[in-house]
């Protein structure tokens, strides 16, 4: 029987980590879809925190998380993300990583809420795109929209992330957006190693291919990090490229509703356990909780003093 690999900090790539451990991270409840959609779809800070438990239960190290009302709609009050964390770290040590995705120009709130609730991880939309979603059915969309994210605003929100000690992960819809971190860094916002998110399958940004993957890492700066995120159907085939070609993963009920069953999930808990099996049958592991912020290069985030988690 193989003897299970144990993360020793040891370099086994030229960046210095270990290639066979996969950081597994879970969306747990997104802004768009609601209970009409699926009844698992958690809103209150409680209810979110039961959930990214059960997601680090079945082996996720992070989660990501946007703030909602108690009737679902979204809101971007620090208070609000302030309660899910005290909620979640009554149950977990998980990994936070907030959401700072608005339509608005203004990001007030977003950056109070990294100034008081410091999570290790913030995702970064990097680049301005049209932002839909079209029914073949019905011949028309279901909502179409611009998602408008300028250096401005990307650059308040990357002074509030430094300020927090937070993490940016660069959220990336298309190659110019990967593209365009580099004046950001050439400034000074941003500090390698980078850690970048692969949005495939978003009406207005890169398909779900294969090659999508191959280009979006080879435009990256080398020695970053990255996962891929699958929207909506071919998700399942998307984190198995992904974990193919080296890199971490992103399920959860934000991004895919279904088991490959075509079964909607019952909770975010069963989506984490099939990415966890499908990290496990390429011959990899998902990372624990410490091992993913070495990885990943993080602060604390006063997580409470429990050691890994439970994808150990």
């Amino acid at each position: 029987m193989r003897e299970k690999p144990t993360f020793t900090g040891e370099p086994r790539d030229p960046n210095g980590r270990d290639p066979d451990i996969c950081v597994v991270t879970c969306a747990l409840t997104g802004v768009l879809a609601g209970r009409k959609q699926c009844p698992a779809i958690p809103y209150t800070p409680v209810e979110i925190a039961e959930e990214a438990k059960r997601a680090y239960d079945a082996g996720a190290a992070a989660v990501h998380i946007h703030a909602r009302n108690d009737d679902g709609s979204p809101t971007f009050s620090p208070a609000v993300f302030a309660r899910i964390k005290d909620e979640v770290r009554r149950r977990c040590p998980v990994i936070l990583n907030f959401s700072t995705g608005t339509l608005l120009d203004d990001v007030s709130e977003q950056c109070a809420t990294l100034r008081e609730s410091r999570p290790e991880i913030a995702a970064l939309n990097m680049g301005t795109m049209n932002y839909s979603k079209y029914s073949r059915a019905r011949k028309t969309f279901d909502f179409d929209m611009v998602f408008p994210n300028t250096y401005a605003k990307i650059s308040k929100l990357l002074h509030a992330m430094n300020e927090a000690g937070t993490k940016p992960e660069l959220e990336c819809f298309d190659t110019g957006h990967t593209q365009g971190t580099w004046p950001l860094v050439d400034m000074g916002l941003l500090k390698p190693p980078l850690q970048f998110s692969f949005i495939v399958n978003v009406l207005g940004g890169i398909p779900a291919h294969v090659e999508s993957l191959q280009l979006q890492t080879r435009i990256m700066p080398p020695g970053s990090e990255w996962e891929v995120i699958g929207i909506s159907h071919g998700q399942w085939r998307m984190l198995a490229a992904a974990l193919v070609l080296g890199g971490n993963v992103r399920c959860g009920l934000e991004d895919h509703l279904y088991l490959p069953s075509g079964e909607m999930a019952r909770s975010n808990g069963e989506l984490c356990e099939v990415a966890v099996r499908m990290v496990r049958d390429v011959g990899r592991r998902p990372a624990t909780v410490e091992e993913a912020r070495q990885i990943l290069g993080l602060h604390d985030g006063g997580a409470p003093g429990t050691a890994g988690g439970a994808a150990s």
